[in-house]
């Protein structure tokens, strides 16, 4: 496997891992917050688990945007 193509896969991933991040917040969240020590902090948590997610996506989408210029051949950044 190239390493062009393993780039893409693995952005793929990180795509994926950032959208299924951000739909399992709310199914986690009540959970979470049973512990009372978790209670306080609930905001914060989300805010946490959103960013991650987001991160996740971006880095993502950067890995297979520069997979797809290096196909067309295009080197700016």
């Amino acid at each position: 496997m190239s390493d062009g193509i393993g780039q893409l896969i693995w952005g793929l991933a990180l795509v994926a891992a950032g959208v299924g991040v951000f739909f399992r917040v709310e199914q986690v969240m009540p959970r979470l917050v049973e512990f009372s020590h978790f209670a306080s902090a609930q905001w914060f948590i989300r805010f946490c688990f959103y960013l991650m997610a987001a991160i996740l996506i971006g880095g993502g989408a950067k890995k297979v945007i520069a997979f797809g210029r290096s196909r067309s051949g295009r080197s700016d950044r």
